[in-house]
């Protein structure tokens, strides 16, 4: 079975060429990178825009998100869609203007299961002195079992760990992840689908009475819906096998792609919080860790998230 090439070795394989034979390469990790690194700033003329790292994440400063003009929210919708994850720190915002700013990106979309009490659509990230874990303390992206996982999220954070550290979130670009693999890989990948089986996402927690579990089968390999760009949909949390592969060969591939993330930093930007910061990201493109290693601190926040329509493949 081959593996994703990594840009530091070539590759076996020889070609004749003018009789004689030479080693050919596959192309390096360095070749993927031109484009996003030499790619010609944007000319912002509302907002300020500082990019996290040149393939990932931007600091979005010069706005009010509770007052935003047209002219301004234009110019977040293109930073959006450049950089996955934006981050605007020093908000104050109250609930209500948390649900209108998630709303000028589309619909939004309920929390599920319920919360047992508050708004439908506003979820608590509440971590207490005595919590052994938090969700999302693993890569992933939200609900992908579900048969049209959402856009994005909001989440405004409003009380950090006392001491000003810990809970940083991590979040990878999986158009890059995809575009990283070789030709070879990418050519098996992209006629598959893959199951995603909400079960798994409940592994050590118990499932709320009357829920009703999704399980789903998308493309391995979806395209953005605005951009067009290829994306790697798979993710450990909610992947569980691969339908046309038998099941040994499904975890073999599935490791290798869930191992991508993990293994190259350079796919990923980390955000660290301070009080009243909000981070807005595609749940299309991006997964996300939420880092627990601020135990027995606390933190508390909120999320609004926004609906995605059907995946294309």
């Amino acid at each position: 079975m081959p593996g994703p090439h990594d840009g530091r070795r070539s590759t076996a394989v020889t070609s004749r060429s003018g009789g004689s034979w030479e080693p050919v390469r596959a192309p390096s990790s360095s070749t993927v990178l031109t484009s996003p690194r030499t790619r010609k700033p944007r000319d912002y003329r509302e907002i300020s825009v500082a990019p996290l790292t040149p393939v990932i994440g931007a600091e979005v400063s010069g706005v009010d998100l509770g007052e935003l003009s047209d002219a301004q929210l234009a110019e977040v919708r293109t930073a959006f869609l450049d950089h996955h994850v934006l981050v605007f720190r020093d908000q104050e915002i109250t609930e209500e203007e948390h649900k209108r700013l998630a709303g000028y990106f589309g619909e939004l979309r309920p929390v599920n299961p319920p919360p047992p009490e508050g708004d439908p659509y506003v979820l608590e990230i509440k971590t207490s002195s005595a919590a052994a874990n938090v969700a999302g303390n693993a890569w992933h992206a939200d609900g992908t079992a579900d048969a049209e996982p959402s856009l994005g999220s909001m989440l405004y954070i409003t009380e950090t760990p006392e001491g000003g550290s810990g809970g940083d979130t991590l979040f990878a670009n999986m158009h890059l992840a995809y575009e990283m693999l070789s030709p070879t890989w990418r050519g098996l990948l992209d006629g598959l689908t893959a199951v995603h089986d909400g079960e798994q996402s409940f592994r050590g927690y118990t499932v709320p009475p009357n829920y009703e579990i999704p399980v789903n089968e998308h493309p391995l390999v979806v395209r953005h819906p605005e951009t067009d760009r290829p994306i790697l949909y798979v993710n450990p949390a909610y992947t569980s096998r691969i339908p046309q592969l038998s099941e040994d060969e499904s975890r073999a591939v599935l490791d290798m792609l869930f191992a991508l993330v993990t293994n190259r930093p350079l796919l990923t930007c980390r955000v660290r919080w301070t009080p009243n910061t909000l981070v807005f990201w595609d749940n299309r493109c991006v997964q996300h860790h939420a880092t627990y290693d601020y135990y027995p601190l606390t933190r508390y926040g909120r999320r609004v998230a926004i609906n995605g329509g059907p995946l294309k493949g």
